[in-house]
């Protein structure tokens, strides 16, 4: 018996004030969608210039310019359909994320890999979570899954910096998907433009499971950002208690899925087995001052589980927590002072 389930993918609850104004700052709420996820923005500002549309607009042009493997006229299109066994240059931007992501990829032990997308077209759970032909959907043969495994790999990535300039040749049928990183990424360019408007004083942006905050608000009061609980996602299992700019991504087992025979298919895929990641986690939290990282080191520590998770994080400046199947929680020291059950 087939079920089908689709979850919206909503990271977390944001406890912020609706439209308004407070001591002549003005407090613009909005919401749209960029990158195939809902965009939430609640921007405080001394001024009446429309940062809001700037910021869609930034998000918006990072992916038709840069991070889309889909889009002909994004440099990722570009380099999937030139660098087959060829060197192409790289823009530094995109440079600078794919040696963030190879260096990812080896202290993950290839649990983070930005080569998966022909896994990810085996399984379309995307689609599926985007209620498209959701009857036709069946578990891949296993013949599929190695076939599709054998054009992924980020060891079939070669990246050569030398003085200025980055070129990559990828080795025939590998291409690069910056699915799992996307959203941070964007949430960094947003937080640089932020930077630049000196009559913003605050703000916070959902872009899907990623949250940036930014300053303070004009009370002083801290951000509140909730954490899903995997078995109920309409309720939070804690809260974290955020002052100042920081970036918060959340992957986990109930954002997109299908469901057969009791058995959940969810998007995080395991690049060693090509089968939705397995264990004891329902979820992983990150903590960052950085946004790429908040993105992708919650997609490598699903995948590697609390322990080895643990390990990876205590080689870069973020923090996480770990839900697990039996509704405990599991959580870096650094977190215990921003988490409350």
């Amino acid at each position: 018996m087939k079920r089908f389930f689709v979850c919206c993918l909503v990271m977390a609850l944001l406890m912020t004030t609706g439209c308004g104004k407070v001591n002549n700052i003005q407090i613009l709420s909005t919401v749209d969608t960029a990158m195939g996820t809902v965009i939430s923005q609640t921007i405080y500002t001394e001024g009446h210039y429309n940062t809001g549309l700037e910021v869609l607009q930034t998000i918006r042009d990072l992916e038709k310019d840069l991070l889309s493997r889909r889009i002909e006229s994004s440099e990722v299109y570009r380099v999937n359909h030139g660098a087959q066994g060829e060197e192409v240059l790289l823009s530094e931007e995109l440079a600078v994320i794919l040696e963030q992501s190879l260096s990812l990829w080896e202290k993950s032990e290839g649990a983070f890999d930005v080569t998966l997308g022909p896994l990810i077209e085996v399984w379309d759970i995307d689609s599926l979570a985007a209620g498209e032909h959701v009857e036709e959907f069946t578990v891949p043969t296993a013949e599929t899954l190695r076939e599709a495994k054998e054009r992924c790999g980020s060891e079939h990535i070669t990246l050569t910096r030398e003085e200025n300039e980055v070129t990559l040749s990828l080795q025939d049928n590998v291409t690069i998907d910056l699915g799992a990183v996307g959203k941070g990424v964007a949430l960094d360019a947003v937080h640089d433009l932020l930077l630049r408007r000196t009559d913003v004083t605050a703000a916070v942006i959902s872009a899907g499971g990623s949250i940036l905050t930014y300053g303070r608000k004009p009370d002083g009061s801290a951000w509140k950002v909730g954490i899903v609980d995997p078995e109920d996602t309409s309720s939070t299992k804690g809260i974290l208690t955020i002052k100042g700019s920081m970036c918060v991504s959340t992957s986990g087992d109930y954002e997109r899925f299908v469901e057969i025979d009791g058995k959940r298919y969810h998007h995080i895929l395991d690049p060693k087995t090509g089968y939705p990641a397995e264990g004891d986690v329902r979820s992983v939290t990150i903590l960052s001052e950085n946004g790429f990282e908040s993105d992708a080191l919650s997609t490598a520590c699903f995948v590697l589980g609390v322990e080895k998770g643990l390990n990876l994080l205590s080689e870069y400046d973020a923090e996480g927590l770990f839900i697990l199947r039996d509704g405990s929680v599991k959580m870096t020291e650094g977190m215990k002072k921003y988490y409350e059950p």
